[in-house]
This record gives C-alpha cells, sequence and structure tokens, in this order.
C-alpha cells in the first residue's frame, strides 16, 4: 500500500469508530453502493430520529430533513408495482416469527450465510440471512416506541443480531443500548410473548441487504404494523396459519384481544380466523385458555423461516 492511500486511511480511521469503519468496510466487501451504506449509517445512527421522520412523528425534522430522505430513496418510489421497480416496502420489511422461531434465531450459535432466501422472505430486496458473531446481541429501546406519545412498555425490547449490527448500535446508540446473552434475548422474547406482542425478523437494503434484528411489535406503536394496516406490504406471514378446533373452542373471545392483526372474530360461539388478515405470528395461540388454537404450514403464505432446517438444506 502507497503512502498516498495508506495516509487518508489512517485519517479516516481517527475520524471514524470502529463499528462505523466495520460496516463500511463489510457493506463494500459485499458490493454494497456507497449511497446504500450512508443511508444504512443515518439509520442506525440516528434511528430515533430516523423512524420519527419517515412515521410522520416528528414532522418539524421531516421538513428539515425531507431533502436528505428524498436523496436517500430516490432510487425506489413509495408505492410498488408502478414502475415495475421494487417499492418501498421491498426495502425495509418484517417477516413473523412464532416465538420457537424467535428464539432459535437468537441462539443460533453459529455462523450463518443464506443469500436470497425468495421463498422465505419474498420482497424483491433485503431478504438475505447472514449471521456474523450471532452470539453478539445488543438490546435497544424501541425507536417506534420511543416516538409514541403514549408508548408500550417496556422500552427496550428491540433485539440487533451480530455484527457488525450490533456493536455499531451499541457504540452509537450507549445510552439506549446494552449488550445482552442470548438467554437474556429468549427471556425477552418470552416476555414480550406474554404481553401479546409480536415477533418481527427486520431486513433492510440500507443494512447490508439482510436480516439486522427481532423487533417485538404492537400495532399501536409499530411503523410497519401500522403502514401495513393502510395498505403499505412491510410484513409477511410467517408461513402458518392459526388454526380452530372448533370442539375445544368455548367462543370466550380471549384470542381477538390477543391478535394484532384483527384476524379473529366470533361467530356463532366460536372463533373464525381471516386467513387474509392473519400472519401466523402464533400470539393467540399462547392466550388460548382451553387449548383451541394452533399453527399449521400454511404453503400459500410462505416457507417458514426455520434457521435450523434452512441450514440443514443450504
Amino acid at each position: 500500500m502507497s503512502d498516498s492511500t495508506a495516509l487518508p486511511q489512517r485519517l479516516l480511521a481517527r475520524l471514524l469508530r470502529p463499528s462505523t469503519l466495520a460496516f463500511f468496510r463489510e457493506g463494500r466487501a459485499d458490493g454494497v453502493a456507497w449511497g446504500e451504506l450512508l443511508h444504512g449509517y443515518v439509520y442506525a445512527r440516528w434511528p430515533y430520529l430516523y423512524i420519527g421522520v419517515a412515521t410522520g412523528r416528528r414532522k418539524w425534522a421531516a421538513i428539515l430533513l425531507s431533502p436528505l430522505l428524498l436523496l436517500l430513496l430516490r432510487h425506489r418510489p413509495l408505492k410498488p408495482g408502478k414502475t415495475g421497480r421494487p417499492g418501498f416496502a421491498d426495502s425495509y420489511h418484517g417477516k413473523a416469527l412464532p416465538l420457537e422461531e424467535a428464539t432459535r434465531l437468537v441462539t443460533v450459535n453459529r455462523s450463518v450465510e443464506l443469500r436470497g432466501q425468495e421463498q422465505v422472505i419474498p420482497y424483491a430486496l433485503a431478504r438475505d440471512i447472514v449471521l456474523k458473531n450471532p452470539e453478539r446481541i445488543a438490546l435497544l429501546d424501541c425507536p417506534c416506541r420511543a416516538m409514541s406519545e403514549t408508548p408500550c412498555l417496556p422500552m427496550d425490547v428491540c433485539l440487533i443480531v451480530g455484527e457488525p449490527f450490533a456493536s455499531f448500535i451499541l457504540e452509537h446508540n450507549p445510552e439506549r443500548s446494552r449488550a445482552i446473552t442470548p438467554e437474556e434475548a429468549v427471556r425477552i422474547l418470552k416476555e414480550e410473548d406474554a404481553r401479546g406482542h409480536v415477533h418481527h425478523a427486520f431486513f433492510k437494503d440500507a443494512m447490508l441487504g439482510r436480516f439486522y434484528a427481532i423487533c417485538n411489535c404492537c400495532a399501536c406503536c409499530c411503523g410497519a404494523m401500522r403502514a401495513q394496516a393502510h395498505g403499505i406490504p412491510m410484513l409477511c406471514s410467517s408461513g402458518y396459519l392459526c388454526r380452530v378446533d372448533a370442539d375445544a373452542c368455548v367462543g370466550c373471545g380471549q384470542c381477538l384481544k390477543s391478535c394484532q392483526f384483527k384476524a379473529m372474530r366470533v361467530r356463532d360461539g366460536v372463533c373464525k380466523v381471516n386467513v387474509k388478515r392473519c400472519m401466523g405470528c402464533g400470539v393467540c395461540v399462547g392466550h388460548c385458555a382451553k387449548s383451541a388454537l394452533s399453527l399449521e404450514p400454511a404453503p400459500e403464505k410462505g416457507a417458514p423461516l426455520e434457521v435450523q432446517k434452512i441450514l440443514e438444506n443450504a
């Protein structure tokens, strides 16, 4: 390496934090464009401001930063399908996970590199499952809840999984994050499941085009769930559907209260499932006192994100 090349790199290393350098180096090694890397840096460096602007909960910031956001998002339309190019949801989206699969994802304990999982992640962009140092997990205060006027609690429920993402969040947002063990991540997932919140594996093109976090979402705070309810397809099914054992169901309606997607109703004394709305998250299953609900594979909804089985068949 020549002195003319080494000097700028040394200066850059002094100006940038180690996690930032790791993020950019890994992104460039994967062929990620500089524009997307800058987008990812802004998103992960200032997640609360970014989410606040994206959800319209920080209107003053949206006005000031709209030129930057338009620059970062200039290459894709906000709504899919009208130009033949990927839509906004293809660049940032989540996949519902039953509790069992969410816990496996934070306890995989090995490196994973699965590219282009079209059946599992049905989006044109951001569908790689790449885990480096998956035991490295950062617990982050949920940006969506933080932006809500009446947030659900607790606040610290977002799991940033693997590198370079966990170190980036910990280094740049130390007051809002902390390192946790896989065992603590499992505990948090179980507690959020008991509260009726949905586990989503989130993917973003600017986060090196891959999985980077498990969020525990509620329909009242989550920006992605609110967008989904308004017709923007930011979430995809777990690959399962809720099934009702009509003989066991007593029509108590408890499952209606636990369903974040409003896919349940009681008719003629028995719970019915709206298969179009059901995302197969499984939250209702754990809240049925009569054990009348279960999850069953639904191939028409896509393939489940079952890391162990995917690895066995890779």
